[in-house]
């Protein structure tokens, strides 16, 4: 088999139910990262290893507590070379995923992935936040908004909140950092419309600490959020 005895263990340790053709295509989509990583910069992770555990196993976390489902609308913002978004479209074929990124070559790479892989219902759309939240296409059209390592989380909660249904969710992944950077983000969370939901402190296979920020969307976002291109992280809300 192609897939990684590594993973495996990593899945089974993180009681991640898998099959044998998830592993497949979750090894088929690392070797095409590598390979597009010698031309573009994808990640700076590319021992196996550690890219299964950091990227793959990391992407996968929030199934370990049940906060994702199969039939979600998802939306991935700041896929970057298509984390978490691929490992989890990959893990719930039945929901229906939207990857944004404001760096177009990254989402041509992920279309390849998309393609290759055979993936059904999941897209990608290049654009900057700021402006998306304000399509109505796009605004608050989504049951959970994923994003992984794209900015500080008082900074991002505005960049993502707008796309967030009430009574839909966003996880914000983050490392050992999260608990400090949720106290200076609860102005901004609750300017948004959502609230702390629940707050997952955990550790990956012999990795680092992570945490896992699960905003409930309470009411609807503002018209004025998010402000204009730039201002957000130039002047997060506080």
């Amino acid at each position: 088999m192609k897939n990684s005895t590594y993973l495996r263990d990593l899945l089974r340790e993180m009681e991640i139910p898998y099959t044998e053709e998830k592993l497949d295509q979750i090894y088929d989509f690392y070797e095409m990262v590598i390979e597009m990583n010698k031309v573009m910069n994808l990640t700076s992770i590319t021992d196996h290893d550690d890219f299964m555990k950091k990227h793959i196993a990391d992407s996968l976390a929030p199934i370990m507590f049940h906060v994702i489902h199969e039939g979600d609308k998802i939306l991935d913002l700041g896929t970057g070379g298509g984390f978490p978004g691929i490992p989890l479209k990959i893990f719930f074929p039945g929901s229906e995923f939207l990857l944004v990124d404001s760096v177009n070559k990254k989402l041509s790479f992920i279309r390849t992935v998309i393609d290759t892989l055979g993936l059904r219902d999941i897209s990608v759309l290049h654009g900057r936040a700021e402006d998306l939240a304000h399509d109505s296409g796009y605004r608050e059209q989504y049951d959970l908004v994923v994003s992984r390592a794209v900015a500080n989380l008082s900074v991002l909660s505005e960049y993502a909140l707008g796309f967030v249904k009430s009574g839909g969710q966003f996880i914000s992944y983050k490392g050992s950092s999260g608990v400090d950077e949720l106290k200076e983000a609860e102005v901004a969370i609750d300017q948004m419309g959502g609230c702390v939901d629940i707050l997952y402190e955990y550790a990956l296979p012999d990795g680092d600490s992570r945490t896992l920020i699960i905003i409930q969307k309470e009411k609807p976002t503002p018209k004025k959020y998010p402000r204009k291109a730039g201002v957000p992280s130039k002047s997060p809300l506080r």
